[in-house]
């Protein structure tokens, strides 16, 4: 008979609540926790995000605050203000005396034409200004010579009459006397009166004479004058045909050979004054209306910017394009050439202290309208409005604050993404 159970009781050991298991399970948990709450900024971001694209595919830019200018970058070509090209003034053999990229001074002999024909018209034009001339002369003596005979005549009727007069007196004393008769002394009077008609149509004669021999001088003299213009316009044909540099420049480019043959207006040589350059620039059509005369603009050389402006502009827009011509104000760099290329930006307007962001692709996809601003791994699009538009840069005139990041690329790909995942 068993009364009781103690004899089968074994003596246990209590022990902790908190066992090897029950910590090791507690640490996970911790564990478990930390990292969830690790994790949330980015699971949220995921939750939220519309879509994910690849951090190294796009671009990014600040913004800044400082000076912007609305422009637009064009190339320009130097050319030369004067490139005239000369011409033969007559036919015949040339002689090229100067070569195509040769440094010429003002007068220099480029050219020499042999003209045979002009020289035999030049011979034949000074011998009859010469006839023209001592004709010219002839005549002058002729006159002179008229108008003595024309004096002597009218001195002649003056003595008649004088006579004719005295002849009257007497008569008429001799007729008071009974001693002429009434017919003889009417006659003296006659006489009288026909020696009076005859001095003053002598008198007369000599005014006429005095013009009929100018006005045939004065021909003479024209005619003169005229052959001698004719011959000092081949004279000067003649001295043309030695070709000479109107101006210090370059010969750009020849246009015939040595011993060639040429013909009257037949073209030589090309000359450009290198002292008078000027860059052709063309402009797009939609900023033709902005660019004027005096429109400022940056010429770059290499490394080497120098301010300038726009002088000349053409009446029409070609192919899209308005041409325009600009120099640069403290003159050319040293050795430039015609057609050598340069980086010009037409400077619209200048503005200080203003937002600007880098211009981008995302000016396009984003229609001016949104940009994407970049937050740590992510980026969220955000309504902004844009002003001033420069060649690289672009004014911001709400929407974004300084220092801010945004997405520059095209965004074109990010379709209506709120935000999107930068991995």
């Amino acid at each position: 008979m068993i009364h009781n159970s103690s004899s089968m009781d074994r003596p246990v050991a209590v022990t902790s609540g908190f066992t090897r298991g029950r910590m090791m399970g507690a640490a996970a948990v911790v564990l478990a926790l930390l990292a969830g709450g690790l994790a949330f900024p980015s699971i949220r971001r995921w939750s939220r995000a519309d879509r994910s694209v690849d951090a190294t595919t796009i671009g990014t830019g600040t913004v800044t605050r400082g000076d912007l200018r609305r422009d637009v970058s064009v190339q320009g070509r130097v050319v030369a203000a004067l490139h005239p090209t000369l011409v033969a003034q007559a036919a015949g053999i040339v002689s090229v005396r100067a070569k195509a990229g040769e440094v010429v001074k003002r007068g220099d002999v480029l050219a020499v034409i042999d003209s045979p024909e002009l020289r035999s018209a030049l011979e034949q034009a000074r011998a009859l200004s010469m006839a023209a001339q001592t004709d010219a002369e002839r005549q002058k003596i002729l006159g002179r010579q008229a108008e003595t005979r024309v004096r002597e005549q009218a001195a002649i009727a003056q003595t008649r009459l004088d006579a004719a007069r005295r002849e009257l007196v007497r008569a008429g004393t001799l007729h008071q006397e009974g001693l002429f008769s009434a017919g003889d002394y009417e006659k003296a009077r006659d006489d009288v009166h026909v020696a009076e008609l005859e001095s003053e149509q002598a008198t007369r004669e000599i005014s006429l004479s005095k013009e009929s021999n100018d006005f045939d001088i004065r021909t003479r003299v024209l005619q003169a004058e005229r052959e001698k213009t004719a011959a000092a316009e081949l004279e000067k044909r003649a001295d043309s045909l030695s070709v000479r540099a109107p101006f210090d420049g370059m010969i750009a480019s020849v246009s015939v050979n040595d011993r060639d043959a040429v013909t009257t207006n037949q073209p030589l040589l090309n000359i450009v004054n290198l002292s008078s350059l000027e860059l052709e620039l063309e402009i797009p059509e939609e900023y033709a209306t902005e660019t004027k005369i005096g429109t400022a603009v940056a010429i770059s050389f290499g490394a080497d910017e120098r301010a300038g402006q726009i002088t000349a502009i053409s009446p029409e827009v070609v192919n899209n394009e308005l041409n325009a011509r600009a120099v640069p104000d403290g003159g050319w760099p040293a050795g430039m050439k015609q057609n050598q290329r340069a980086t010009v930006r037409v400077v619209f307007e200048s503005k200080h202290g203003v937002l600007k962001v880098p211009r981008g692709a995302w000016l396009d996809s984003g229609g001016g309208h949104t940009v994407y601003v970049v937050d740590g791994r992510s980026a969220t699009r955000r309504p902004v409005a844009v002003g001033a538009v420069g060649a690289s840069e672009v004014e911001i005139v709400s929407g974004l604050r300084e220092g801010e990041r945004i997405i520059t690329s095209d965004t074109s790909s990010f379709g209506d993404a709120r935000t999107v995942i930068l991995n």
